[in-house]
């Protein structure tokens, strides 16, 4: 059964119906296609599964739902696409989280998180910052060290468990040995929520979720995990910049399918989201949240999530990160 607000996605993704031109070059798809968000409404993810629906809609003709099914680090929703039919009709929005951290978290999964998904395309590549708010009295990383390291009691820091957030924050507090507390979340959206409110002091957050609030002045960036610097935050600097090499600094949100998918549907749904950063759709969606994307076939994807799996398998480890 489809759900009234998922209803209401389909008729937003679905606005571009008929004005593909690959519709009419194969018999794929015939029917409504679903792409599984495995975390809540609200998050990057989230965002990101609602870029690649209206991508895919546009291009292939067919509506495209978009449906959260949260819970256990992304493990639940990338589960029930790992056991869908391989029909392409059942997608996963997946990447960084979903399949390269969740190993590191969960040893014991029924399902194997690299090996039971063939990936179709990379949707967008996002950075994070270190995000403070603005009741906190440091306007530097060095400073808010220091605060941490003198006033024990004071700060908290929150992330979605068992995600890059989480990894980014433990992995700060191993190496600063900063006096903080981590608070869980089960997504994104209520942790930017409390962190508004000041229930909270401190997170790494997405760029794509946490730029508007940071340009709104409602949180403060004292740094940012990619290699260069924010061309929106031009006077933030990188982690790098700050000593911290090596810090882990890039999510890769992709699409992905069952493993067992034919290669003529994956070819297909790969064509159709790498034609998206060409049109004017996809490069205002990408703009929008300040990402960018990257044209690779399944097969550069697979080996990039291989790798991206081995960097943040040794940072968690590193922290000595464990899940209650």
């Amino acid at each position: 059964m489809i759900s009234k607000r998922s209803f209401l996605r389909l008729a937003v993704v679905g606005a571009g119906l008929g004005r593909s031109g690959l519709v009419h070059a194969q018999s794929y798809p015939t029917r409504l296609i679903k792409i599984v968000v495995p975390f809540p409404a609200g998050g990057p993810t989230d965002l990101m599964g609602l870029l690649a629906a209206q991508c895919l809609s546009s291009r292939l003709g067919q509506s495209v739902i978009v449906e959260n099914q949260a819970g256990a680090g992304g493990t639940i929703g990338s589960r029930n696409v790992a056991r869908a039919s391989a029909d392409g009709y059942t997608l996963l929005l997946g990447g960084t989280n979903s399949n390269a951290i969740s190993p590191a978290f969960y040893k014991n999964l029924d399902y194997d998180p690299i090996g039971d998904f063939v990936p179709v395309a990379c949707i967008a590549i996002d950075s994070s910052a270190l995000i403070v708010t603005p009741a906190v009295p440091a306007n530097t990383l060095e400073e808010f060290i220091q605060f941490g390291q003198d006033n024990p009691d004071k700060l908290s820091g929150g992330a979605p468990i068992g995600i890059a957030p989480h990894v980014m924050v433990a992995y700060f507090i191993a190496k600063t040995r900063t006096n903080m507390v981590l608070v869980p979340y089960k997504g994104g959206a209520p942790l930017i929520t409390d962190l508004l409110a000041g229930q909270v002091q401190m997170t790494f957050g997405a760029k794509s979720a946490y730029l508007p609030h940071i340009r709104a002045g409602k949180m403060k960036a004292l740094a940012v995990t990619s290699d260069a610097r924010w061309p929106e935050l031009p006077t933030v600097p990188t982690m790098s910049e700050r000593g911290f090499t090596g810090f882990p600094g890039y999510q890769w949100f992709e699409l992905l399918a069952p493993a067992r998918t034919s290669a003529t549907v994956i070819e297909t749904l790969n064509a159709a989201i790498n034609e998206g950063p060409a049109s004017s759709e996809m490069r205002a969606g990408l703009a929008k949240l300040g990402v960018e994307t990257k044209i690779q076939t399944p097969g550069e994807l697979r080996t990039a999530l291989i790798d991206d799996a081995r960097r943040w398998n040794a940072t968690v480890k590193f922290a000595e990160i464990k899940l209650e």
